[in-house]
């Protein structure tokens, strides 16, 4: 059976990161199948990472997925192997790795990586991404049993992100800025299901506080809904509720970056 092997990174597309990775899978599982989730997550955004990996994951064939958002490479952080139902993801373990375990069902098993006989040597202490994750992902392609990779680690001492929060409230929805995408659009912990509890329907409008400040944003079904350089509500492809502008930076006119409180009703 062909092997499917993902990898989501912060390493651009500038350089010759993403390929080297690439070249060291193929050289030595030749008949692997990569699929690039995303290589340009923000810089050192574990956050970020975590939220994109979590969301792609379930459109994805079972297999390997290798996460390296890894600010911490080099230093005293572990390099796991982390089976959850049919997947393994395979990561630094800062906590990049845990929204998509769960949504994969939560572990079943974890290692640590410390089988330096499937690694490249030397080792560079700023590239394990080429070093160690992806020979790691080969090798298990190839059928190695993820228990040769290292000690078993307990579930509940790998690192994991909070999950992002929401509650309903006095008639109203709290909740936080999950992420920002290339768009601008930002995409919050609170859900279509939550609005839809609070009878809210597209075409309707919503108050919305941020901070101190109050706005009555339209909820629609799209961006295009709406013309363009103005602000809209809607429940994007992950079934959350998301600020986006037609045409324009919705994070960045509305200064809510990732972790950013936002209330939101019906308008009265």
């Amino acid at each position: 059976m062909t092997p499917v092997i993902t990898l989501l990174t912060d390493y651009g597309l500038e350089d010759g990161y993403v390929a080297a990775c690439h070249g060291v899978i193929v050289g030595i599982a030749p008949g692997a199948r990569l699929i690039d989730v995303c290589h340009l997550i923000p810089a050192g955004d574990v956050r970020r990472g975590a939220a994109v990996l979590a969301q792609t994951v379930p459109y994805l064939p079972p297999g390997i997925h290798i996460g390296v958002v890894d600010p911490g490479v080099g230093g005293a952080r572990r390099a796991v192997a982390i089976e959850a139902g049919d997947r393994v993801f395979l990561g630094p373990d800062n906590g990049l790795l845990s929204w998509a375990v769960n949504a994969s069902g939560g572990t079943t098993a974890a290692y640590e990586i410390t089988n330096t006989d499937l690694f490249l040597s030397p080792v560079s202490p700023t590239f394990h991404g080429r070093d160690v994750f992806a020979p790691v992902a080969a090798h298990l392609g190839n059928g190695l049993p993820i228990s040769e990779l290292g000690a078993q680690v307990p579930p509940d001492r790998l690192v994991h992100l909070p999950a992002p929060t929401s509650y309903r409230r006095e008639g109203a929805v709290e909740g936080e800025v999950v992420s920002v995408d290339r768009y601008g659009n930002a995409q919050l912990s609170i859900s279509a299901g939550d609005l839809g509890s609070l009878g809210v329907r597209a075409g309707d409008t919503l108050a919305v506080w941020l901070g101190r400040r109050q706005l009555s944003v339209p909820f629609r079904e799209t961006f295009a809904s709406v013309p363009p350089g103005d602000l809209v509500a809607f429940a994007d492809s992950a079934g959350l509720l998301a600020f986006a502008i037609n045409c324009g930076d919705a994070a960045q006119r509305l200064g809510i970056p990732p972790g950013a409180h936002v209330r939101v009703s019906p308008a009265r």
